[in-house]
Parts: structure tokens; C-alpha cells; sequence
């Protein structure tokens, strides 16, 4: 480009467009700029039969003070304030009354250990009760929680998400993926443009992308922990990569399964595969109203899925499906897709979790680099990473601490 921009965006995701966003509102001339082929990272929602389906985020955490639900207010989005069912079991088929409320004690005993009797490691399997029956379905709930299960998870990093979140979770029905694509295309962006270093010098901080250099007068990083080693940074911000390290991406995936003769079943059902394995699915039948099956998997059952192919992952489901529901079911149900968040490429997971003892590493990457370099993303909120609004909101916070709001 032949003059200097105001501000590059390094991401197109959330935290990219939080920035651009609060750029907009200041008159500051950006540019995102996203390795991949869209926009909206980890917010990504496909088109099946006229309904849109989120393989990405797709839950509105802390609804009441999201500021991603008040951009979908703004925009007229239809919001789905149903409460949630993640700990119901229709029929209570395969989890009996007894089951589920010795398993919910344990979760909340878990949770009481940590708060008060938090271990020294920090590392939550540590909180665990020897010999509990439901150790197992705690890592489970660790897998969908933080993406990774318990003995890599730091507990100051659990509790401080959850002192700070609210029980308020909200759906939209035309799809995170969806809101996130509108909000980004109201900004100039350069798709598939991957950028391979980004340095400092006296006059402009010059961007190296696969299409060329861009000079830009500040530049706001919002790639994921799990890639940020793959731009070089000159000079390389001191401690960059060891935060980025001690924050990896855990990993959370969607299977959805259209289901025929939908009807026998009332909206939004819930089942969790089996409670007794750390490798499991949870599903949500007729999510939203809709004539599928929505299977999350996280942590260990997410890695496994990722294994297991298109064809394995959707007979996985079918097969615990079938265990609760009869053999019938494996009949009503087709592939729809699947989710591969650690093979994505330019993201690698899903969410980010501080590992045991390491839970400063999200502030060592809220401190601007200097004043014209700062980073962004769900890993650098202490109270909202993994969420989108997390993200968004760190973008923001990012050009007001560069622009010295």
C-alpha cells in the first residue's frame, strides 16, 4: 500500500471485529486482516434446509451483560431465552433420578473444594475425591467446560470464569456464526491473507502477509495461543510465547445428525451419552426446534471425535443414541457435519484454558507490547475467555489502550 493505514487488524474472528468495531467509532482508518477464507473465527454457522447451524460458539454466556447480545438486539436478531437443559436427562434414560443427583453433588462439592480448599498445585484433578464414582463425569464436564480435562486445568482459571459468569445462557436461532459474518462485513478486510510477521520499526509497524507488506501506524494481534508462534515478531515481545504456551486451546466439537420423524420429542431435549465414561456426547434433540441432533463433545470425547472421520464420528453418536433410545433411531438419523477445531488451520482449538499455576499468563498478554502493538482474543479475558464476547471485548479494550481511551 502506498500510505500508512491507522490500525491492522490481525484476525477476523470475534476480537477482530470488537476492534474494528471500536475503531469505527473513533474514526480510525483499519483494516482486518484474516488467514482464512471468512470471517468470524470460532464463530462459524452453516446452511442446512433453510436453518442455520453453528459449529462453532453458539451460546450467549452471561446473557444479561453480553455485549454480543446487544449487538444482536441492535440488529434485530431473534434471541432464544429458554433456559438451558445441559444437566437434564430426557426420560432419565441411562441416568437414573439417584444418579444424576449424586452426580450433581459431586460436581458442586468439586466446586466448593476448589474455592475453599483450592490445592497447592492448582491443578483441579488435585481437587478431586479419591475414589468417587463420578470422578470420571467431572472430567467429562471439565471437557465441555474448559475443553481439556481436569489435571490440565488451572483451578484459579476455573473459578475465576465462574465467580464472574452468570446462569443466564441464550441461543440465536440464525446462528452465532451468522451475527458475528454480519458484524464483520461492515469493515474492510483482506480474506485469505495470512500474516507471517509483524515488526516494529522507527517510522510504522510493517505487516508481512502471503500478498504483501502493509504499514500501519498500530497493530492489534488477535490470532488464537495455539498459532501465535507462527508469527515472527521483531522484536519479539518478551514473555509472548511463554503466555501463549501456558494458555492452550482445549478442544470442544459439534456432530449434528438430522433426525427424521422429529415430532415424538419436545424441543430441546437433552441426553448425555454415558455419564460413567470421560469420552462422551451430549445432546440436544430437536435443538432450537429443529429437526436434528446437536452432539457437543469436549476435551478427551473431542479429541477422540477429531480421530475418528466423518463416517466414525457420526456411528459414535449413533451408537449412544441407540443405547438410550433403541436401535430405531440409527435409521432416522443422517450426517450433517462435524466440527475439527484442532485441525483448523490458523486456530487449532477451541478455548483457552490456563494450565495449572499459570492463569497470569492472560494478563502477560493484556499489556500492550508498547504503544503501538497490543493483542486481543478469548485468552486474553481473566473473567470471559472462551466466550465470543470475551473476544469482542478484548478487541475493544485493545484500541482503547492503544488509542488511550
Amino acid at each position: 500500500m502506498s500510505s500508512v493505514r491507522g490500525l491492522v487488524i490481525v484476525g477476523g474472528g470475534a476480537a477482530g471485529i470488537g476492534a474494528a468495531t471500536e475503531a469505527k467509532t473513533r474514526g480510525v482508518d483499519a483494516l482486518i486482516v484474516e488467514s482464512s477464507n471468512r470471517l468470524g473465527g470460532r464463530a462459524h454457522s452453516i446452511d442446512w434446509n433453510g436453518y442455520r447451524l453453528d459449529l462453532g460458539c453458539s451460546w450467549m454466556h452471561s446473557a444479561e451483560r453480553n455485549s454480543l447480545r446487544v449487538e444482536a438486539e441492535r440488529l434485530g436478531f431473534e434471541i432464544d431465552r429458554n433456559p438451558t437443559g445441559w444437566f437434564g436427562q430426557y426420560r432419565d434414560l441411562g441416568f437414573a433420578p439417584d444418579e444424576q443427583k449424586a452426580a450433581g453433588e459431586a460436581f458442586a462439592a468439586l466446586e466448593v473444594r476448589m474455592a475453599s480448599h483450592p490445592p497447592a498445585s492448582d491443578r483441579a484433578s488435585d481437587a478431586l475425591e479419591a475414589g468417587n464414582p463420578w470422578n470420571a463425569w467431572l472430567d467429562v464436564l471439565s471437557g465441555y467446560i474448559n475443553g481439556a480435562p481436569l489435571d490440565q486445568v488451572s483451578v484459579a482459571d476455573w473459578l475465576a470464569y465462574d465467580n464472574a459468569s452468570t446462569d443466564q445462557n441464550w441461543r440465536l436461532p440464525q446462528s452465532y456464526g451468522s451475527l458475528l459474518a454480519t458484524l464483520g462485513a461492515r469493515f474492510e478486510h483482506w480474506l485469505a491473507t495470512p500474516v507471517t510477521a509483524v515488526s516494529r520499526l522507527p517510522d510504522a509497524v510493517r505487516v508481512s502477509t502471503n500478498e504483501g507488506v502493509i504499514e500501519a501506524e498500530r497493530v492489534i494481534v488477535t490470532v488464537p495461543t495455539s498459532v501465535l508462534d507462527r508469527i515472527r515478531f521483531d522484536p519479539l515481545f518478551e514473555g509472548l510465547l511463554e503466555a501463549a504456551a501456558n494458555l492452550p486451546l482445549g478442544v470442544a466439537d459439534k456432530l449434528l445428525l438430522s433426525l427424521d420423524d422429529p415430532e415424538e420429542f419436545p424441543h430441546g431435549a437433552h441426553l448425555l451419552g454415558n455419564p460413567r465414561k470421560s469420552e462422551t456426547g451430549s445432546y440436544f434433540i430437536r435443538s432450537l426446534g429443529m429437526p436434528i441432533i446437536e452432539g457437543f463433545f469436549g476435551g478427551n470425547g473431542a479429541r477422540a471425535i477429531e480421530d475418528l472421520g466423518d463416517e466414525g464420528a457420526a456411528a459414535f453418536a449413533a451408537d449412544e443414541l441407540a443405547a438410550l433410545l433403541g436401535n430405531g433411531i440409527r435409521k432416522r438419523l443422517k450426517f450433517i457435519a462435524v466440527s475439527r477445531w484442532a485441525h483448523e488451520p490458523w486456530i487449532g482449538g477451541s478455548y483457552s484454558h490456563a494450565l495449572p499455576g499459570r492463569t497470569a499468563a492472560r494478563q502477560v498478554l493484556a499489556e500492550p507490547a508498547d504503544d503501538r502493538l497490543a493483542f486481543a482474543g478469548e485468552a486474553v479475558s481473566n473473567e470471559d475467555y472462551s466466550t465470543a464476547h470475551g473476544a469482542f471485548d478484548s478487541g475493544r479494550a485493545a484500541v482503547r489502550r492503544l488509542f488511550l481511551a
